[in-house]
Order: structure tokens, then sequence, then C-alpha cells
């Protein structure tokens, strides 16, 4: 596809010298993004032909001027054809550096990327979750990992990253570093946010991002049955340390809570909602989306039972919820204890309340995606899982309705 240049003589009458002369200057225009360049000659306004984008007359001032300009536009052209024929994109930064004669400094992709989580690292706890950053650093080890292995480099020009690349760093994360699909896939992905910034900067021409074919596929999430919620809730440890992460984890069972938000929860965020009960209201971390949660019994007993927990009043805690580490650490050894074949971590509380606790009991996914914090009804699918048992409860409760579908059909009445 051919770039549309357009090419425009204008003086800038804003830039009037005191002897009220105005300088020249040059309009560039490619694809519609405009240049703007000086041609250091300057003229009296009542001579300047708009028009004709030249002075007036034949005077020996306006005839080297104006052949000065003819060179100015025919150099435009050249340059055009030149990037042609070189093969070189023509955008409009990469036009004005080559016009000027300006070389263009390589851009590397490691400082880039770099730079890139520089950045997220400062605006964590305001746009980023710690986790979040914690992820493009190891997606950054993994490209220089890759650079090394396969190219003997430490580093690489953007320009030089292609779909091939992309392919071949995917192909190493699976082969060499032995990783799964879904986590091949969110690596790849996170350097595709670079790649793309790049992309909308005009440092490269192309996103080969468009022609990545890479799926996540879905996974099956754990979840706790009714018989396992109920181990864990009676269950007393030996240790008070057991004893704080079941009931950190118990409570999320019943209210849907992440780890990171069960941890920063407050006094001041429990209020009185619409129906006059105590609810938590909060926002999740991870998006900052509302999250409003009616408060049932057992997470009630719960918030009682360290009401006047040394941590909770000297922190100003909801609960004294120990760091993710070790909670999750604990949660494997209550997992044993309580003889529970499933790898207990936090996250399965939120899987729990989502399947177990609520649409398993009738609660419409609508308002569990509600209490969940989650932006659509696609994300809450993949927490909430809908069990066999929930689908008899609700065909036992359809045959019901129908049970003299045939006689109320023969008599010609109504359902």
């Amino acid at each position: 596809m051919k770039n549309k240049i357009a090419i425009l003589f204008y003086t800038k009458s804003a830039k009037v010298l005191k002897n009220g002369l105005v300088p020249i200057y040059l309009r560039i225009t490619v694809d519609g993004v405009r240049i703007e360049v000086s041609t250091s000659k300057y003229v009296e306004k009542s001579r300047w032909s708009v028009e004709a984008g030249k002075i007036k007359g034949n005077s020996e001032e306006a005839r080297t001027i104006n052949s000065y300009l003819d060179i100015l536009k025919n150099k435009v052209y050249e340059t055009e054809k030149s990037m042609i024929n070189n093969n070189q994109k023509i955008f409009s930064n990469s036009f004005k550096n080559t016009f000027l004669g300006v070389e263009e400094k390589q851009r590397m992709l490691i400082p880039i990327f770099q730079e890139h989580n520089k950045r997220m690292k400062s605006l964590i706890d305001k746009e980023y979750a710690l986790n979040t950053h914690k992820r493009y650093e190891t997606s950054l080890n993994h490209i220089q990992d890759f650079i090394k292995h396969n190219y003997a480099l430490n580093d690489i020009p953007i320009k030089d990253v292609n779909l091939a690349f992309v392919n071949d760093f995917d192909f190493y994360l699976r082969s060499v570093r032995n990783c799964n699909n879904n986590s091949t896939i969110k690596y790849v992905r996170n350097f595709g946010k670079i790649i793309k910034s790049c992309y909308a900067n005009e440092w490269i021409e192309r996103d080969p991002f468009l022609s990545y074919k890479g799926k996540v596929k879905e996974v099956e999430r754990e979840f706790l049955s009714k018989e396992e919620i109920n181990t864990i809730y009676l269950k007393e440890f030996s240790t008070i340390r057991l004893n704080q992460v079941k009931d950190a984890f118990i409570f999320c069972c019943f209210t849907g809570l992440a780890y990171i938000d069960v941890f920063q929860l407050k006094k001041s965020n429990i209020e009185i909602g619409i129906d006059g009960q105590r609810w938590i209201f909060t926002h999740r971390q991870k998006t900052d989306t509302p999250s409003r949660i009616p408060l049932l019994q057992i997470p009630e007993e719960i918030i009682h039972k360290y009401v006047n927990h040394p941590q909770c009043l000297n922190e100003d805690r909801l609960l004294p919820v120990l760091s993710n580490q070790k909670t999750n650490s604990y949660l494997k050894e209550i997992a044993d204890v309580c003889g529970i074949n499933k790898e207990l971590t936090f996250h399965i509380a939120r899987h729990t309340f989502a399947t177990t606790i609520t649409l398993t009991n009738g609660v419409p996914i609508e308002s569990v995606s509600k209490m969940l914090g989650h932006r659509s009804l696609r994300t809450t699918q993949h927490y909430a899982k809908v069990l066999d048992k929930k689908v008899s409860d609700d065909m036992e409760l359809l045959k019901s309705k129908l049970g003299n579908f045939k006689s109320n059909i023969s008599n010609g009445t109504d359902l």
C-alpha cells in the first residue's frame, strides 16, 4: 500500500521577526500525520502567495528562495523513493529522520522491557498488584534466557522481533523451560504487551502478535464439597497459627474473597447493607471493582472470635491473616490432618464460595458474580461449576411444575 504524502510551504505569522519578516516552513504530511520543518528562509508577509506556496514576483530574492523551495520539494520525493527502494516502512518519524539525515538510534528489546517493568513497579498498589509485577519480571527473565539460548546474544534490536521470533519463544517455553500450555501463553502475552507498545510508538513496522495463535485452555478448578468444608470448620488444631489459617480460609469459603482482599480487610469495611444487615463493602485489589457481600452466620462468628485479637487491634485488621506463603503452607498441613485429598490452596476458598456455597444452593449466577467482584459473567463461570446435584434439584422443581402437563393439555387449560 502506497503512503500518501502531501507537501505545503507556508509562513508562520506567530513567529514574525522585529523587522517584519515571517519564517517560511515546509509541512510534509505522511498518511495524515504532519511533519513541520523550518526552511530557514524569511519573507515579507505581503509578498507571500498562499495559493502558490511561494514568493510573488521575479526579483532576484524571489527566484533564489523559490528555487530553494523547489529543491526541498524534490528532496521530499527523493526521500520517499529512497525509503521505498530500501524496503523501509514509511512512518512520520522515520520519514522525518531520513529527510533530515538524522540517524535513528537502534532500540533494543531488553531495556524497553526493563523500563516497562520499572514503571509497573512504581505503580504497585495503585494500578498493579505485586504478583502482576512478579509475572512480568519472570517473563523478562524467560526472554533473556531465550535470546541467549537461541541467538547466543544478550539482546536484540526490537525491529528484529517478528512472528518467527514469537513462535520460537513459545516453543522454547514449552520444550526447554517445560512450561505447560497456559503458563506459556501467559508469558508470551506478557511479552506481547511490550511489543504492542513498541508498535504503537512506531518503533517497529508491524505487530507480529496479530498472527500469533496461542490459546489458553480451560482448567478444571478445585473446590470443596459441603462435607469437606464441615470437616475443616469443626476441626480444632493444637497450634494457634493453624487455627488462624483455618478460620481465614473458612471465612473466605463463605464470602468469596481472595487472599489479598481478606488480608487487607479492616473493621471499617463492615457496614450496614440495604437489608439492614451487616455486609462487607470492599474493592478487589486485582481489578479495583466493587464487591459487596452480605455476612452469613459462620463468617460473623469468625469476626467475633478475633474482635480483640492484638494484631486486629494494633494493625486495624478484621482478621489476623498470615502471609500468603505461610498460609498456603499451613493449608497443606490442614488438608493432611483432615484427610482431604486435594491440593488445598487459599484460592480454592473463592471457588468453593462460588460453587458449593452459593450456586449449588440456588443463588443466581448474576448475584454470585456481583459478590465476587467480577466484571463479566464469563469470568464467574470459570469459578462456579453447575454440579449434577444442582441439575437434579432444578429438574425436580421443573417436574413438579409440569406434573399435570398432559392432563392440562387434554383439558385445554393453561399451564
